[in-house]
């Protein structure tokens, strides 16, 4: 992922492949927002309400209309701005620095994944804001019933009026904790994986590759961060948490480990698509202006 690109570059070119792609993929995380925040039996009769991808999807189009799987989608794009592009800006200049200006060779997966984690942690811990409005308008339901908020300003508006300013960063320690380490498994895989398949017989540094890279970092990605990614939606959807210790050991006592994969399979096809998208488009940009 290396450039001769400079900081401010890297981070315009980052954010608007990460706006892309949430532009994309936002109903995948809708969905998955929704099965992460349904509590067993919470439907009538005792059934969940929403049950599976394809079927959390079409009952939100039907139940909503079709742009409710678009909700949240002015502050998903606020994120994707500041996180999106400080998260991938600080990456090369942070992995530098781990090793050495002057290092010359194969950097090690160890440095890969500190880099990566430590600008996840530093670039959510600006966007959080973001990631809370973006959670509450997702959670809501179709308007008359359970809406809080009139759109993404009015909830930042409502928020800090009602709950103070500290409350944008409701859920911040989940939310540090599953960004640094999805976007460890993101970057640092995406960037490993990319110099093994480059290696292989026939393989060159082409779309085919990053398709390839850019899928298994959604898969490492989504296996590891689910548990956090699963308390931290519920912390910032759902107040009747008292922290995050509170959040994580009700969700075990009441609904078991398994819990912790709610929307595992959207979450992947999210993801997934996600990344390949992002990296697709990121390479391709840097390519051209590089």
């Amino acid at each position: 992922m290396g450039s001769k690109i400079s900081f401010a570059g890297i981070f315009v070119i980052s954010a608007t492949a990460a706006c892309f792609a949430e532009l994309c993929t936002l109903p995948l995380d809708t969905a998955k927002v929704r099965l992460q925040l349904q509590k067993r039996g919470s439907g009538e009769g005792g059934v969940s309400k929403y049950r599976g991808l394809l079927g959390t999807v079409v009952t939100i189009a039907k139940e909503e209309g079709l742009l409710a799987l678009w909700k949240g989608i002015i502050p998903g794009l606020h994120r994707q701005c500041i996180y999106g592009g400080l998260r991938i800006g600080l990456y090369e200049p942070v992995k530098a620095f781990v090793v050495g200006s002057h290092y010359v060779g194969d950097i090690s997966l160890f440095s890969k994944v500190f880099a990566a984690l430590v600008t996840g942690a530093v670039a959510i811990a600006v966007a959080n804001p973001t990631d809370l409005v973006k959670v509450r308008l997702q959670a809501e339901g179709k308007a008359g019933t359970s809406r809080r908020y009139d759109g993404a300003l009015d909830a930042y508006y409502t928020i800090v009026k009602q709950e103070g300013l500290a409350a944008l960063w409701t859920g911040i320690v989940p939310n540090i904790a599953r960004n640094a380490i999805i976007n460890a498994a993101e970057l640092a895989s995406y960037d490993h994986l990319k110099e093994i398949i480059v290696k292989l017989p026939g393989f060159t540094d082409s779309v085919l590759t990053h398709l390839l890279a850019g899928l298994g970092a959604g898969f490492f990605a989504v296996s590891i961060g689910s548990p956090v990614d699963v308390v931290k939606s519920r912390m910032m959807g759902d107040s009747v948490y008292k922290n995050t210790f509170d959040c994580f050991f009700r969700t075990l006592k009441y609904e078991g480990p398994l819990a912790f994969y709610k929307g595992f399979l959207p979450n992947f096809f999210r993801l997934g698509s996600w990344n390949v998208i992002m990296f697709l488009t990121l390479e391709q940009v840097k390519r051209f202006f590089g």
